[in-house]
């Protein structure tokens, strides 16, 4: 693993301070932007990449809008880790090493710790408490609309913890919450997320959840909030995967208004409970029938009833930054992506050590429902493994739709090497494997009886392996054309490869 303790970045605002040295990796504006569907508008152009419309720009820079309407010394902050060469810039790794990182840090977890008593949080600099007369989330934080077609405005990078009411182990992740009122938010869990589980027991007994969202953290805790199960199972705290990325723990302050915790340095904390058996509406104050774009390119359908938080109280550092991404955007890619690849790598290393090189999980499927695999044939005995670990992909990653095998030749970050590798290495009658009737993510909009008549519910799918990988003993055929190994920068000496 590389250094940790080389990074200079440990909070939201050390990162914006880096991006400030790198050329090219952010800007910020000064002129007023609206927050209600403007905001997202103008980064879409801007740099949000992944599946948005076209036009958009992939790898564009992050954006800082230093003036928000109706919102007096708040900025917002949007698209850090829209690239993997910036996530690699924070977590002091190359951008193809990530999933690598990633793997080696979930084996090698460090817990977060607890400020001792008399240290004073950053995020607790300032306090808002929902029983004050004039408290209103609607105008203490400029949560944006993506569209106009909202079912609201949303927290997008809230990152979400709480404790199982049963252990008291703890879970962090990322859920959609839109505001609903001046002291709710409405919370939707895809199914089999650890905090719906927490959320099930404590509404079994008739209690509320204690829950904490923590917006505006070091990226470290945004990547490492997204990893999923088998990878991580029930009980473990993906914080301490954070940990392992910056070589200690990450520091956690004593919520004032619930018992539970919140990240220390964030920029907003939201203190609040997961409601026993109260439900929503999501789209109750628009009536649109829509929520928000989300990462397969769609705009998702209002939930007709989702779990409610209750704010107890929203405290901030000074002049916060509020920290917000797109759906579709190429944000998503890296945080559900990078940890999708870690899991790949761990579970097909240990069943055929020394095979899977690495994978790319690809922006088209928003860093969930595309694999490309880059396999190493060794052997004749081989031959068929490398659709094995297509197989132990999709258990290592259940929402995986599809999966591209390549050889090691190929360049699983460059998309038309990988179409190359298609057209040349594969035949679509012999090297297709489908696997029909299995559950995938719930966003997919294909997953449909009226899509497809072979789908006998909405939510089933068929995820399928296409090997564009070249069998063993023809494997001399298949040689790419050898250039001659040249110093470039002889020749030009500012060229960057």
């Amino acid at each position: 693993m590389p250094n940790p303790q080389k990074s200079p970045v440990h909070d939201l605002r050390s990162a914006l301070e880096l991006l400030k040295t790198l050329p090219g990796e952010l800007v910020s504006t000064d002129v007023e932007v609206d927050p209600i569907a403007e905001l997202s508008g103008v980064y879409r152009y801007v740099g949000a990449g992944g599946t948005c419309q076209r036009p958009t720009r992939k790898n564009g820079p992050a954006m800082l809008f230093n003036k928000v309407k109706g919102y007096p010394g708040i900025q917002v902050a949007i698209g850090l880790v829209g690239s993997r060469k910036r996530v690699g810039q924070f977590l002091n790794c190359a951008p193809e090493r990530l999933g690598f990182l990633l793997k080696d840090s979930v084996q090698n977890p460090i817990p977060p710790v607890l400020l001792g008593e008399g240290q004073q949080p950053q995020c607790q600099e300032v306090v808002h408490l929902a029983s004050d007369p004039d408290f209103d989330l609607r105008t203490l934080l400029p949560a944006p609309t993506n569209t106009v077609e909202d079912a609201g405005p949303y927290f997008t990078m809230g990152l979400c913890y709480a404790s199982d009411p049963e252990t008291g182990k703890s879970d962090i992740t990322i859920h959609r919450l839109c505001v609903q009122s001046k002291d709710e938010l409405s919370m939707w869990l895809t199914p089999g997320r650890h905090i719906d589980a927490f959320r099930q027991k404590a509404e079994a007994a008739g209690k509320p959840l204690p829950i904490s969202i923590s917006i505006g953290v070091d990226p470290a805790i945004e990547i490492a909030a997204c990893f999923e199960p088998p990878t991580t199972p029930l009980g473990f705290d993906e914080l301490s995967i954070a940990g392992a990325l910056r070589g200690h723990g990450v520091e956690m302050a004593k919520c004032l208004t619930i018992n539970e915790r919140a990240i220390a340095h964030a920029e907003v904390v939201i203190e609040g409970e997961l409601l026993p058996d109260v439900r929503v509406r999501e789209d109750q104050n628009s009536n649109t029938g829509k929520a928000m774009p989300e990462f397969p390119g769609y705009t998702g359908d209002a939930k007709p009833a989702l779990p409610v938080i209750k704010v107890k109280a929203v405290t901030h550092r000074k002049n916060p930054i509020l920290r917000t991404t797109m759906g579709p955007g190429e944000e998503h890619v890296n945080m559900a992506g990078i940890p999708t690849e870690a899991s790949i790598l761990d579970m097909v290393e240990r069943a055929m050590p020394g095979r899977l090189q690495n994978v790319f999980a690809h922006s088209s499927g928003g860093g969930k429902l595309l694999a490309v695999m880059q396999f190493k044939k060794i052997t004749p005995a081989d031959e068929g493994r490398q659709r094995q670990a297509a197989l132990l992909a999709f258990s290592a990653f259940p929402e995986l739709k599809h999966v591209i095998l390549v050889d090691e030749d190929v360049d699983i970050f460059d998309t038309d090497d990988v179409l190359w590798a298609m057209q040349t290495r594969y035949q679509g009658d012999n090297d297709t494997i489908f696997i029909p009737g299995v559950r995938c993510h719930p966003l997919d909009p294909s997953q449909s009886p009226a899509f497809s008549n072979r789908l006998i519910q909405e939510g089933t799918s068929c995820k399928t392996i296409f090997d564009c990988t070249v069998p063993l003993h023809l494997k001399e055929h298949f040689q790419r054309c050898k250039f001659m190994e040249v110093d470039v920068k002889r020749f030009l000496p500012d060229f960057e490869a």
